[in-house]
């Protein structure tokens, strides 16, 4: 895929956001299993650390989808690149790398404001399907590196690949929590029964094993 150049972000809406990044000129550096858990990891420690909510993700050959919410401590673009630079920097300590090669990523990434609740359906349905679009796989479960599995009522998933993936309440009723707030209009707010559950992101935190 490629960025048009002149992009305008809006990063700061309260919306969450559907991003995708690539490998460097679309190589496929995402094929070992180590580099996809490198990336799980850096993905899961930035969560933390800058506390956004990541609603679903998954990771191709080359390049990478997710969805989520805006960073509370710092820019959305920021929280992507201390994603992407801790891959780089692990990768490189785990295969000995000296770093002379080629990129590892791109510059630049695509991101587009989720407005709706159908638009927010449709992305996270879009890449837990990728994978079987692309015919690496017959259904979404069995792809390892994409956070379906993980989802509420999906089952346990690879506990090796987990990240504190933020989900709707059982039987996806609406989180008493939330009851009082209200959403916004052309936001995807808290207030929304669909994976709202991660009202408090610190205390639902999933350490990848």
């Amino acid at each position: 895929m490629r960025m048009p150049k002149g992009l305008t972000r809006f990063q700061q809406s309260g919306q969450s956001h559907f991003v995708t990044f690539s490998c460097y000129q679309r190589l496929p550096k995402l094929t070992n299993p180590a580099a996809c858990r490198i990336f799980v990891e850096a993905l899961e420690s930035a969560r933390k650390l800058l506390r956004f909510r990541v609603y679903g993700y998954v990771v191709m050959p080359e390049h990478v989808h997710l969805l989520l919410s805006e960073p509370e401590s710092t820019k959305l673009a920021a929280a992507l690149r201390s994603v992407k630079l801790s891959t780089v920097k692990q990768f490189r300590a785990e295969t000995h790398s000296t770093g002379h090669g080629s990129p590892f990523w791109q510059t630049r990434y695509y991101d587009r404001n989720i407005r709706d609740y159908q638009e927010f359906v449709m992305k996270l349905r879009y890449l837990h399907r990728n994978p079987v679009k692309r015919g690496l796989c017959s259904s979404p479960e069995e792809w390892p590196w994409s956070s379906f599995q993980h989802l509420p009522n999906r089952g346990s998933g690879n506990r090796r690949n987990r990240i504190g993936v933020d989900g709707e309440g059982a039987g996806g009723r609406k989180d008493p929590r939330l009851a009082p707030q209200k959403q916004r209009r052309g936001t995807w707010g808290t207030s929304l029964h669909v994976y709202a559950r991660l009202a408090q992101p610190a205390k639902l935190m999933v350490t990848p094993q």
